[in-house]
């Protein structure tokens, strides 16, 4: 079973032939492009709608989401290739503002959504992505495989006598395990017999032949609901322009702002991995404002990063805008004319090719690397994987950095330390390594002796750092403590950012043309007090 696992995954890697930058747009380009569009918008369809479901809106509402975001974020966003629409991890958020407030307030928090993120890329926050560990990374993609692959249970439900939902049993269940496998057979094999059809797109075409062919009693897309509809209509929301509907509507949009950013960032950098190519993630930030603030004018549930369907799209050969771009035309096209016929695609086929996303989404590595790698590492891995599926991504993230962060803290605190000697004029020099910041203030402290040292000590910083205001407040505590014995402490050996952060605490007093740059050691004194005593 591991072996066949790995197989799989290999199949899903994409780590063959990935270009540094967009390939030219050749004739055979072109039709890679559009193929992979065509797969990846047939997998939209399905997904769109059960997430307006789950946030308690029309279908249409998540098809437009999936249309408009889809197609102004594939023409500006920052990373060619990855695919935007309607995600669940928005929609469970937005069920409770269309519960409370109804689906006007839904669409206003959506434009204010937009406006939120346009201004997180203006002023350049989508950086701050660089700051997820790599194990918060493996997690993250760890954690959404297994929510893409819990969202296509529901799938195999059918309504019960009573109205509610039941799972399938039987012959109907038979069958749809039966497609489900032959899809992810027919994804598998493909590619080692040609590559001139995506992979996907092939599984859902044979197996949606055999369906209407002969007729299988199994659930297609038009069981979910009708996905005709017309061009999305302009549509200014509903909602009284007072106060009182910016206190309603701002802590969703803030929420999903953030979940929407950094899902897409996340999915931006997890894209240019597996390709290759350099983006933008503050033209990325951007791109998915404008695309929520036109979505929420236009009817739309606004929506972000898909990871399922860019790893679909990257699979099928997608590389360029064109694929993004085509898709989005594509999802139009089933709206406006194609719905009959995209109503009777067999749900299982789809399923198939989301199963595969799994195999290919989720980080196999992560499993064998964790006796290999720090046990915090280990944990955050584990830590941001659950609170992935029992919450929501952003959550996850925000914990997984949090837990690296005081780890790191905690493991930086443990290595203040120093060495000392005696100066043959008699003074004590502490010799300090590890930097001195938060963690190791009290740590710091303990290393001096006021009651025992001679009257003059200095404490040599050439290894260390003074990092933070509980820096400044430590060497301000051990300073008084010298002075109340009695006796002086210097500083020596400050590099240029702690000589500045010293300066502007006003607690250098012994001589102001510091050197930086080593080239001569100049001790300090100390003026205690400046920092308020302490509390």
């Amino acid at each position: 079973m591991k072996a066949t696992l790995a197989a799989l995954a290999g199949r899903m890697s994409f780590a063959d032939s990935v270009p540094h930058t967009p390939p030219a747009l050749t004739p055979s380009r072109i039709k890679t492009e559009l193929l992979s569009g065509l797969t990846v918008a047939l997998a939209l369809v399905p997904e769109a709608v059960a997430f307006a479901f789950v946030a308690g809106v029309h279908p249409l509402v998540g098809l437009y989401a999936a249309f408009i975001v889809g197609l102004i974020t594939a023409v500006t966003g920052g990373r060619p290739g990855m695919i935007s629409g309607a995600t669940g991890a928005l929609a469970v958020v937005m069920v409770s503002l269309v519960a409370r407030h109804g689906v006007e307030y839904l669409f206003a928090a959506v434009v204010l959504m937009g406006i939120l993120q346009i201004l997180a890329g203006l002023f350049h926050l989508g950086k701050f992505i660089r700051l997820v560990p790599h194990p918060v990374m493996l997690g993250f993609v760890n954690g959404l495989a297994i929510v893409i692959f819990m969202a296509q249970l529901s799938q195999f439900k059918v309504p019960g006598p009573d109205g509610g939902q039941v799972w399938m049993t039987g012959w109907p269940l038979l069958f749809m395990l039966g497609l489900v496998a032959l899809t992810m057979a027919i994804i598998w094999a493909v590619p080692k017999l040609t590559k001139a059809v995506p992979a996907p797109l092939a599984g859902i075409a044979v197996v949606a032949t055999l369906v209407i062919a002969f007729g299988i009693d199994v659930p297609r897309v038009g069981d979910l609901a009708s996905i005709e509809g017309g061009l999305p209509q302009f549509h200014v929301p509903t909602v009284p322009l007072t106060l009182e509907t910016l206190q309603i509507i701002l802590p969703y949009a803030l929420i999903l702002a953030a979940i929407g950013l950094i899902e897409s960032l996340l999915t931006l950098n997890l894209v240019g991995e597996i390709t290759g190519q350099r983006g933008g993630a503050s033209k990325e930030c951007v791109a998915q404002g404008a695309a929520n603030t036109v979505t929420g004018f236009f009817g739309g549930m606004g929506g972000c990063a898909m990871i399922g369907q860019s790893m679909i799209n990257v699979k099928s050969g997608g590389r360029t805008r064109l694929s993004g771009i085509s898709a989005a035309l594509f999802l139009l096209g089933f709206i406006l004319v194609g719905s009959s016929l995209i109503e009777q695609i067999p749900l299982a086929a789809l399923v198939g090719v989301m199963f595969m996303v799994v195999i290919g989404t989720f980080a196999w590595q992560s499993l064998t690397i964790l006796r290999r790698i720090p046990t915090t590492d280990a944990f955050v891995i584990f830590l941001v994987t659950i609170v992935t599926v029992l919450t929501d991504l952003a959550i996850a993230v925000i914990v997984g950095v949090i837990v690296s962060a005081l780890a790191y803290a905690w493991s930086n605190a443990t290595r203040i330390r120093a060495t000392t000697h005696i100066t043959p004029e008699g003074a004590k020099t502490y010799q300090i390594e590890g930097p001195l910041f938060f963690g190791s203030a009290e740590g710091f402290v303990e290393l001096f002796d006021p009651d025992n040292d001679p009257s003059l000590v200095t404490a040599d910083f050439m290894n260390s750092r003074v990092a933070d205001q509980s820096a400044l407040q430590a060497i301000e505590q051990i300073a008084a403590r010298y002075e109340a014995a009695g006796k002086t402490l210097q500083l020596r050996h400050l590099s240029r950012d702690c000589h500045q952060l010293l300066n502007r605490a006003g607690q250098l007093i012994v001589d102001s043309d510091d050197d930086p740059d080593y080239g001569v050691a100049v001790d300090y004194g100390v003026r205690i007090g400046s920092l308020g005593g302490g509390h």
